[in-house]
């Protein structure tokens, strides 16, 4: 061990052997002897810095290790100082320290490949595929550098050029869990489910608690319905978010279950990992003075999709004497007539895809926009960086996630007291704002087309009950599959319509009915057709038969909108009570079931007593246009009131509570 006595060279060489042996407090108490002597010696600074640096105290390593590349140019301080920077959240700071070094050392890989990382952290994913490609020029058998591009690719939608890179990291090297999982992602994202299904399951042979691996395999099971394992693998995904000791996407949480503690503990644990550092707010107790209530709507969905189809009446329907309509789109521009219709429905329609999350946050700061509503909550495609930087003094989720979404920096949720009851406001980090209809906006304005196709045209035989579910493949369970299939053992002639999500889900839940006694043929799948057709589809069904955990959402609005009734289960979590919600809000509350039991019993009663579900059908004919449910202009006013009281609750200075809107006129 190093004493004072020991000459300055003799006794930074006994420091560097204490951090080859991973000795790093030795090292550092070696390095701050050594700077009591000569506080600005460069390499005593470096041995500092690296002895705190190791020890994954960033903060602290910084200050030296910039003292040293601001006095002269020492290969890898630069990188380690951006490596502080990063792991602080500071990524200005570190791109400034790794542009830098790469200039310095060219050849510096792992330099090249934090950089790029740094750069996609500011969302700025074209820049960074430079930067990778450049770390392969110098080391064509990188696996970092590799496994990064093809990352990067994978997440510019681009998953086809990515795949190749990944499989050469798995080449590489065969025993990295984390280059399957993201080759499995890769997969995923081309909807190649079975290949995605190996590369989890290879990550999880390797890593059993690789982050978010688990979660995924379930999601793509889930997604092709094959079921083999999925109990298993469900069960111990749920025993591991108990125990806190994983990481998953909550949106595969709400969808395979019902715990309303398991939702808030995942949704929590996923914004931690996923925002580390609470960045700086932006606002800062400012309270801006405008004639207009500035609202500023933020989604990745602002084209032909369902949360497009659901909130485009609202947008063009705001109260324009009381409120200025802003769209912060982060999503792609698909050219669209939904698209189109989007852009001139609100005063400002603001495109921020080559922004990073600190531009866009700084942009609607500037916009000066009171209150900032999340339509994306934890689905794909969903950036929370940029609401976590608070650039509005009132934030709001809304519509796009069914469940909380853990944040603190979402001040409230918007419900209604079906899909949220008073009793479940503690499993919510967000205050709960009731609405008094439905919480679920809707376009009175959607076109059905006239040309309602014959069975035939549909692909149903000629005669026989037709039981009908249009929900994405991933909400059905196997519980839910088996009433279906006992429906269809009941009712003879009665054939089961359902999505051509993909051909894979299409061939095993064949397979499952096959298993259950059912002739597969009995399942009939309807492809993916524009919206007015596929409204106008619905009209040769006859029933409507829900999923639960997780119900229909806007597929159930489908329905009743063509004037299909839809029956449902109410569960025991908002994914679960949505189609409940509406039901009530069209005025069919007696389709609303309290369990499975009674679920399976009424669709066999509506499937045999034609004159009950004749009258069901003629009720929702008569309610579609006098019931609040696709009545724009009185949800309008209702969301309205709730953005007043929010934006009054915040001018006071008062802190954010739950509230009921009272129904208006």
């Amino acid at each position: 061990m190093a004493s004072e006595e020991n000459p300055p060279q003799r006794q930074l060489t006994d420091g560097w052997s204490a951090i080859d042996r991973n000795d790093f407090a030795e090292a550092e108490r070696i390095a701050r002897s050594a700077l009591r002597r000569d506080p600005s010696d460069p390499e005593s600074l470096r041995l500092l810095g690296d002895s705190l640096f190791y020890q994954d105290r960033f903060a602290e390593a910084a200050v030296p290790l910039r003292q040293v590349s601001q006095q002269s140019a020492v290969r890898g301080v630069g990188h380690r100082l951006g490596y502080c920077h990063f792991a602080l959240g500071d990524f200005r700071n570190a791109e400034t320290a790794l542009r830098r070094e790469v200039e310095l050392y060219p050849d510096l890989v792992n330099a090249h490949n934090l950089l790029g990382i740094v750069l996609i952290r500011q969302s700025r994913p074209e820049e960074a595929l430079s930067v990778f490609r450049t770390a392969l020029a110098v080391d064509p058998q990188s696996a970092e550098a590799n496994n990064n591009l093809g990352n990067t690719l994978a997440e510019l939608g681009r998953d086809e050029e990515a795949i190749p890179f990944l499989e050469k990291v798995v080449g590489l090297n065969p025993g990295l869990a984390a280059a399957r999982y993201n080759l499995g992602i890769a997969f995923h994202n081309l909807k190649r489910h079975d290949e995605a299904i190996a590369g989890f399951r290879g990550a999880l042979d390797l890593a059993p608690g690789l982050t978010y691996a688990l979660g995924n395999l379930i999601r793509n099971e889930t997604a092709i319905c094959r079921w083999a394992d999925l109990d298993e693998h469900v069960r111990t995904l749920r025993e591991r978010l108990g125990q806190g000791t994983t990481v998953e996407d909550p949106f595969t949480v709400v969808a395979v279950s019902d715990s309303l503690r398991e939702q808030r503990d995942c949704a929590e644990a996923y914004l931690k990992d996923r925002l580390p550092v609470s960045p700086q707010p932006l606002w800062q107790g400012i309270r801006h003075r405008h004639e207009k209530i500035r609202l500023a709507y933020l989604s990745s969905d602002f084209h032909a999709h369902a949360t497009a189809f659901l909130i485009a009446g609202l947008l063009e329907h705001h109260d324009r004497s009381k409120f200025e309509v802003f769209a912060v789109s982060f999503g792609p521009d698909d050219r669209s007539d939904t698209r189109r219709r989007l852009i001139e429905g609100v005063d400002r329609f603001i495109d921020v895809r080559a922004q990073d999350d600190a531009q866009a946050a700084q942009l609607v700061h500037g916009l000066e926009a009171d209150i900032a509503i999340d339509l994306k909550g934890h689905t794909h495609g969903a950036r929370p960086g940029i609401l976590a930087r608070r650039p509005a003094p009132v934030q709001v989720s809304y519509l796009g996630f069914p469940g909380t979404t853990g944040a603190d920096f979402i001040d409230y949720v918007v419900a209604d007291r079906f899909v949220l009851p008073e009793e479940h406001q503690s499993f919510y980090s967000e205050k709960v704002v009731y609405l008094p209809d439905t919480y679920q906006v809707n376009d009175a304005a959607r076109r059905i087309s006239d040309a309602v196709p014959t069975r035939a045209q549909a692909g149903l035989p000629p005669q026989g009950f037709v039981f009908c579910c249009f929900n994405n493949s991933f909400k059905i369970t196997p519980q839910v599959f088996d009433i279906w299939m006992r429906l269809l053992a009941k009712i003879p002639g009665s054939v089961l319509w359902l999505l051509e999500d993909n051909r894979p889900a299409m061939q095993n839940l064949r397979t499952e009915a096959q298993a259950r006694g059912v002739a597969p043929e009995r399942l009939v799948f309807a492809p993916r057709i524009a919206l007015g057709e596929h409204l106008a589809r619905h009209r040769v069904a006859d029933l409507f038969l829900d999923t639960l955990p997780y119900n229909a959402h806007t597929t159930a609005s489908d329905a009743l909108w063509a004037g299909l009734p839809v029956l449902t289960c109410a569960g025991s979590a908002f994914a679960g009570r949505v189609a409940g919600s509406l039901l009530h809000a069209v005025g069919l509350p007696e389709l609303v079931t309290g369990d499975l039991s009674a679920y399976e019993a009424l669709a066999l009663q509506l499937a045999r007593d034609g004159s009950l579900l004749g009258a069901l059908r003629a009720k929702l004919a008569r309610n579609r246009l006098t019931h609040a449910l696709f009545d724009t202009d009185r949800f309008r006013r209702h969301i309205e009131s709730a953005y007043v009281t929010m934006w009054e609750i915040s001018r006071r200075g008062e802190r954010p509570r739950a509230f009921t809107v009272d129904p208006l006129a």
